[in-house]
């Protein structure tokens, strides 16, 4: 991406100074509003209290790990009122720790089905502990079904945008000090209906979540990136997401360093270090189908290096994927774990290594369901069982 337009934002010295999101912020639609540019972030830790709302033809341009963007403490509270669907404001139990400007996530259960209701907004105006939000709250969010709110978001975020590209920066979720938002909302990066997306070395790290989630996004590349002892998922290529490249990244201590989610089709993910995450190295499943896994470095899964998910039926389960050349060392349970009703998946020169004494563990699990699986030229190494075929 080339962009004649160029601005600076920093702590001191350039053309926009400030150490919080509304500087960034500011920099991100002065450019959008000319068509598009870079904005680079001078060296600086940045605290935001709101995420950095991303727009097209942008280039977000850090000065590597110099340039640290970090999420404040979260306060949480209840509502002290019902608040309906076609409303904009809200009343809280204690409105200590929130002020106009705020990014905040709203949860309550769903008067219906019981399930969740989950919205992110923007507090624009208050009057004691009443606040008014940038949007209408869309869903119903009752005191007496556990509503509550939290000062959480993404720390860079898009929706509906195209051509981005985001470089050279760290992204710490202050993981610790916030309460828990899954990647189905937020990450240090969060993307929905999105494309032409490229990530490039970047650190994403302690979130109380995922490292990169998008949702629904075409041709996003993730490369060279570290994603670093987040709570939940490394990277999460969303669902519905076509032709996701991942390749040259590391992946480590996070609870699944790789997951596919719903419909991740045509995707590649090759030469990523994936080490030390506490579930799975790499996960796929409902309906991930033609997607390539290679020449990655799986290593210290604590269950299972790779694991094809296990699916109600056939149809939804991950057809058609390639594993090959991949080195999975010292899986906790089982090296690949092919579930369900799965079929038509190729392993080919993938090496299964074990090199602690006391192992006693499985190189390659094969459920009892699974057809029309190929086996090529596969290595094992120092693993009580080799291959536990299931169908047998």
């Amino acid at each position: 991406m080339k962009h004649s337009l160029s601005v600076t934002v920093g702590i001191s010295g350039a053309e926009i100074n400030g150490q919080d999101n509304c500087a960034i912020q500011a920099g991100v639609d002065y450019l959008a509003k000319l068509g598009g540019g870079t904005l680079r972030i001078l060296p600086g830790r940045y605290q935001l209290n709101n995420a950095i709302y991303l727009r097209n033809n942008i280039c977000i341009q850090g000065s590597g790990d110099k340039t640290i963007l970090t999420k404040n403490p979260s306060v949480q509270t209840t509502l002290v009122t019902d608040s309906d669907w076609y409303e904009d404001n809200i009343t809280l139990t204690n409105g200590k720790g929130f002020e106009v400007g705020y990014g905040v996530c709203l949860k309550a259960k769903e008067p219906n089905h019981g399930g969740f209701n989950v919205i992110k907004r923007t507090l624009v105006a208050k009057r004691e502990n009443r606040f008014w939000l940038d949007e209408p709250l869309n869903k119903n969010f009752w005191a007496d079904h556990q509503a509550q709110i939290a000062t959480l978001f993404p720390l860079l975020t898009g929706e509906h945008i195209c051509n981005l590209e985001i470089r050279d920066l760290v992204l710490d979720g202050n993981r610790f000090q916030n309460q828990h938002l899954d990647g189905n909302y937020a990450g240090c990066i969060f993307l929905q209906n999105c494309e032409g997306i490229h990530i490039e070395n970047i650190e994403t790290r302690n979130y109380n979540g995922d490292g990169i989630s998008w949702q629904i996004c075409h041709d996003v590349t993730v490369t060279n990136c570290l994603s670093v002892n987040n709570a939940d998922l490394g990277l999460h290529p969303g669902s519905g997401s076509l032709r996701p490249i991942i390749c040259q990244n590391r992946l480590e201590g996070n609870g699944i360093g790789l997951f596919f989610c719903w419909g991740v089709k045509h995707g590649i993910a090759e030469k990523n270090w994936i080490s030390n995450n506490r579930q799975f190295g790499v996960s796929i499943g409902h309906r991930d189908t033609n997607n390539i896994i290679r020449q990655n470095r799986i290593e210290e899964s604590g269950q299972v290096g790779i694991i094809f998910r296990d699916e109600p039926n056939e149809g939804r389960c991950p057809h058609y994927n390639l594993l090959e050349d991949n080195q999975i060392i010292n899986s906790g349970e089982i090296g690949i774990d092919i579930q369900g009703e799965t079929r038509s998946i190729t392993l080919r020169r993938n090496q299964i290594i074990e090199t602690r004494k006391t192992a006693s563990h499985i190189g390659l699990q094969i459920g009892q369901k699974v057809t029309e699986l190929t086996l090529e030229k596969n290595n094992f190494s120092g693993l009580k069982i080799e291959t536990n075929d299931l169908r047998a």
